[in-house]
């Protein structure tokens, strides 16, 4: 970086260009619109220099990798030790197709399981619930009780693999079968690794699946918490997600604010629980989105990791090193797929995994192609998943640590993505912290006016989506989609009602008693709910013992 007399040189240097050079070009050539803005409305500049970053320190502001503040990765030598893990979102139908569906994607090179889940199972449902009719096994694999888990994962030896799994409100319930499964096949559970995503404040935030009110959702986490620092310790307890705000509409900067800020609140929601933060806060992972401004994504991830470590050592004060470490899943952008031209979507695809992968992502997934109208068919995946094979084999990324770091444009835009964060953090804690901002409605709010701009810009044709308002073709071409039919809610309803005529009812009742005593009192949550997916509860059954106690959350008619 410049400094004195070198900038005051350059300075010149650029006014004598633009007089000379540039001027005649753009009367010549006029720029395609006057501002250019990104998708935060950041305005972009035609040309970036040294100017740009006269503010800037090298050592504390960008630094180095695996070092503080880790702008430039939270290991030293980045993908030239070690790929991210290719880890496909899979999940569809009964457990018996997911099963087959894992092991085609671990016999292709994935490695590591992301189960996704149905919408009855997201809400605490079991099949034979009003509330799940046509809906079971649609948008993931439908998991009513532990005999489904057990399917799930037959033959998937536990301690060799990492799972996630996209759950929310019942998460604890999930990952309590996932436990019990462990413990038939031998793991121990300290082998056990992995990350759920429990990332309850997103929901109310965005997602909207939401089951208890806010603060008893909070306990079960921190719950959680507490019982996997003792129990699994390699596991990761939540994925702090600003995925689904950015699906929702949020801007990159909304979704970096809200995200990290969530981060906080969980750290805080922690201590207060009586943890340390050190014994978790190293566990604590992110889940971002890869949209399509290319640059702008870079930089989010960039200034994620910068501000998480600023912010929580300047809030929180851990001495361990790997509590300041941000380390996230990325999946590319399921809103940006459009059901025209499907086919370019690997592109978009493509385009989103390798910013992902130059912001630095622990793992990733790859959308396919056909997500717009349907889940995924085996050959649509399977591309997916090779089009991050070739960028981590092919293109040569992965031979340089943080390859972009140093570049005038990004190195600027970092910053002012982090400073456009900041002023969030500022917003949210004026309103009490994120808890009270939820209640309020300023999160959503904001989302729900920038996902309104944004169509707006698509409407007017000031953001151009190619084959949606721009080179449209009046006829598209048919796709092969994944079908799910009906037989399958019909086999899951058989299949829960079996178990209820079959299981111990004694042991069964007893399971959920002593849960609902936990709930109403202070004992950890995370034994009682094992007891009873060991027990034959079901999902909605567990759900629903927990609701007597802690009632439901019904989101204020005035956002």
């Amino acid at each position: 970086m410049m400094h004195g007399d070198d900038l005051d040189g350059l300075q010149r240097e650029q006014a004598r260009w633009e007089r000379e050079t540039l001027q005649p070009a753009l009367t010549r050539f006029p720029e395609r619109r006057p501002v250019f803005k990104n998708t935060s409305g950041i305005e972009i500049q035609r040309l970036y220099t040294p100017l740009d970053l006269r503010h800037s320190d090298y050592v504390t502001d960008l630094g180095f990798p695996g070092a503080f503040p880790y702008t430039r990765g939270v290991h030293a030598s980045m993908y030239r030790g070690r790929l991210w893990t290719m880890r496909m979102f899979a999940g569809y139908g009964t457990a018996e197709d997911t099963n087959l569906r894992y092991k085609y994607l671990l016999s292709q090179g994935n490695n590591g399981l992301s189960v996704a889940f149905d919408l009855p199972t997201l809400m605490g449902c079991d099949p034979d619930d009003a509330l799940s009719a046509g809906e079971v096994g649609k948008c993931g694999v439908s998991v009513a009780s532990l005999k489904d888990m057990e399917t799930l994962f037959a033959g998937i030896p536990l301690g060799e693999v990492t799972t996630s799994m996209t759950i929310n409100a019942p998460a604890a319930v999930l990952f309590a079968m996932y436990v019990a499964v462990a413990e038939q096949q031998g793991v121990p559970l300290a082998a056990l690794r992995g990350t759920l995503q429990n990332d309850i404040l997103k929901e109310y935030i965005a997602q909207k699946e939401w089951i208890y009110p806010i603060r008893p959702s909070m306990r079960i986490i921190t719950d959680m918490m507490a019982w996997c620092t003792e129990h699994t310790p390699q596991w990761n307890t939540i994925s702090i997600s600003g995925f689904h705000m950015r699906e929702a509409g949020a801007t990159a900067v909304q979704e970096l604010a809200f995200t990290l800020y969530d981060g906080f609140t969980y750290v805080e929601e922690a201590i207060k629980a009586g943890l340390d933060v050190d014994a978790f806060a190293p566990r604590l992972s992110f889940f971002f989105n890869a949209h399509n401004d290319f640059f702008e994504e870079i930089a989010k991830y960039r200034a994620a990791r910068r501000l998480w470590a600023r912010e929580l050592s300047r809030r929180f004060h851990p001495q361990d090193e790997r509590s300041l470490w941000l380390r996230f899943h990325t999946q590319t952008s399921g809103e940006s797929l459009t059901v025209q031209q499907p086919y370019n979507n690997v592109v978009r695809v493509a385009i989103q995994a390798l910013a992902a992968i130059l912001g630095g992502t622990q793992s990733l997934h790859t959308n396919a192609l056909d997500e717009a109208y349907a889940l995924p068919t085996e050959f649509a995946a399977r591309l997916a998943l090779r089009t991050q094979q070739i960028i981590a084999h092919e293109s040569g990324v992965t031979d340089v640590v943080d390859p972009l770091g140093g570049s005038y444009y990004l190195e600027t835009l970092t910053n002012q993505m982090e400073a456009a964060a900041a002023d969030y953090f500022r917003k949210l804690d004026d309103l009490g912290g994120m808890i009270a901002a939820i209640e309020k409605g300023f999160p959503q709010r904001e989302i729900r006016e920038a996902a309104y701009q944004y169509q707006r810009e698509i409407e007017r044709r000031e953001r151009i989506i190619v084959g949606v308002n721009e080179y449209v073709m009046a006829e598209e071409e048919p796709l092969d989609l994944l079908v799910i039919e009906p037989a399958v809610e019909k086999r899951q309803i058989e299949r829960v009602r079996e178990l209820r005529g079959s299981r111990d009812q004694q042991r069964w009742e007893r399971s959920l008693e002593v849960l609902r005593k936990a709930a109403a009192g202070r004992d950890n949550l995370m034994p009682p709910l094992i007891d009873a997916v060991k027990a034959s509860a079901t999902v909605g059954e567990i759900c629903n013992a927990l609701k007597e106690v802690f009632g439901e959350y019904e989101e204020p008619l005035e956002l």
